[in-house]
């Protein structure tokens, strides 16, 4: 148990340092600071090249380092502490400068930022798939692991309420919202930094001693992706997942904004309230996503839950037309609790079902390279994701969206809502159609944990 949470506490690193600058850049750049949104899309999805090489490179390094504390801890500890080190690094800017300045700034920083956090995301992402070789323990493992992932999610939601809080305002009374989000990554980079060791002490590597230490075989780097992507299981995951981040990604930003200028009439601050409750809506709702999709897998198959998560997430972007409403603001709880509940429940099942792609992968190279495939499965993630948040901004500003007007105009709001609500619906659909055709059912599964075991013994 210590292990699977240890594990968990990881996915305060994969938020913090993943999203949570997703989530400040547009409210910090943009709101705060006035810069095009355009710009901001632009330098995010730019950043992905610097994603796809350093993602790259460590999942193959970290396939192929051997070493008295194993191949996945030691880059979890260094790339965990300059994970924390770096988080309010990048909002270390100036007020007044050009947006060509900004721009800039937020090409290189998050540039640099890069390869800090794939030092820690893919050896830890690696180390999910090997702490069990069980089919149902798997979802349990990533029940626990999204469980203790809502602790950072609520940390998220409330980061833009924080950045307003009264004693960040200037002397006109107004919220120096720059100030309040270096103060805000500051605290959260020294949490960063005292849970990297704490990971660091409480997990092992359970293939490495019985198994990878032994081989003196050694991972390609052109395997990390050409070969990993010859795995017709992964590719079908891979497939469902891009769809599912892009159709939700295209729009993640514009959910923030019907609340503060459809439902609180251009009040950020009120906005950033209403924020922080819906951080937890989506808590409570995110838990119980875990436990039945769980329940749904265990009964009835992973790709059964998959499929039965993304029909919910369907209805629940229907009901956010009516959710985001200004005479019961209240209503859009159940907009954040269902995007939650589908979240929780889509990402529970996607990694356990990867760890039996990797067992599947195994039995037909006989190589344990859970590097390769979080290295690649993370940059068709973020290819997945740097394409909604690219378009994202662009759609914003097909709305007819003016971060300079105080409030916004009756067709804007419209477009913001039937976007909002329009385009995941077609991603989520798309997703269906893939993932209809994973083969990996639970009686598969155990006959290729058999094969393996009677090929290297039990681990």
């Amino acid at each position: 148990m210590s292990q699977k949470v240890g594990f968990g506490l990881g996915s305060f690193h994969d938020m913090w340092g993943h999203w949570l600058y997703q989530s400040l850049v547009f409210h910090v750049f943009n709101i705060g600071l006035g810069v095009a949104p355009q710009l901001i899309s632009m330098a995010m999805g730019i950043k992905i090249f610097a994603d796809a090489v350093s993602d790259a490179m460590f999942g193959w390094i970290s396939d192929n380092t051997r070493s008295r504390w194993g191949r996945r801890r030691p880059f979890i500890l260094v790339g965990g502490i300059l994970t924390g080190i770096g988080l309010p690094l990048l909002f270390a800017v100036g007020r007044g400068w050009s947006d060509t300045e900004y721009f800039i700034f937020l090409l290189v920083s998050t540039c640099l930022y890069a390869p800090v956090m794939s030092c820690f995301a893919m050896p830890w992402n690696s180390l999910g798939a090997e702490l069990t070789p069980g089919y149902h323990e798997r979802t349990r493992v990533m029940s626990i692991k999204n469980a203790i992932q809502k602790i950072p999610e609520l940390g998220m939601f409330v980061a833009a309420q924080f950045t307003t809080l009264y004693f960040f305002h200037d002397a006109s009374g107004k919220p120096d919202i720059l100030l309040g989000a270096q103060v805000y990554t500051a605290i959260l980079g020294g949490i960063l930094v005292v849970l990297a060791i704490v990971i660091f002490s409480l997990t092992r590597e359970r293939y490495y001693e019985s198994f990878v230490a032994q081989s003196r075989q050694r991972v390609p780097f052109k395997d990390t992706l050409y070969r990993t992507l010859k795995n017709k299981p992964f590719r079908l995951m891979l497939g469902t997942m891009l769809t599912y981040n892009m159709a939700t990604a295209m729009v993640g930003l514009l959910g923030y904004y019907a609340t503060v200028y459809y439902v609180c009439g251009g009040d950020v601050v009120a906005a950033t309230k209403w924020n922080s409750l819906m951080g937890v809506a989506g808590l409570v709702s995110g838990l119980v996503g875990i436990a039945f999709a769980g329940w749904v897998a265990k009964a009835y198959g992973k790709r059964n839950a998959l499929m039965t998560v993304l029909w919910l997430g369907i209805v629940a972007f229907i009901g956010d037309w009516f959710f985001y409403n200004p005479q019961l603001p209240w209503l859009q709880l159940f907009a954040s609790g269902g995007v939650a509940f589908i979240g929780a429940g889509f990402w529970t099942i996607y990694g356990s079902a990867m760890a039996d792609v990797i067992d599947h992968d195994e039995l037909a190279t006989g190589q344990r390279r859970e590097g390769s495939f979080a290295a690649c499965g993370s940059w068709i993630s973020k290819v997945g994701l740097a394409m909604g948040n690219s378009a994202s901004g662009w759609v914003l500003a097909f709305t007819g969206f003016n971060a300079k007007l105080p409030v916004q105009g009756e067709d804007a709001i419209f477009l913001i809502r039937l976007c909002l609500s329009g385009i995941p619906i077609v991603g989520l659909l798309i997703a269906l159609v893939v993932v209809s055709r994973y083969f990996l059912t639970e009686k598969r599964m155990h006959e290729i944990r058999a094969e393996l075991e009677a090929r290297r013994g039990a681990v």
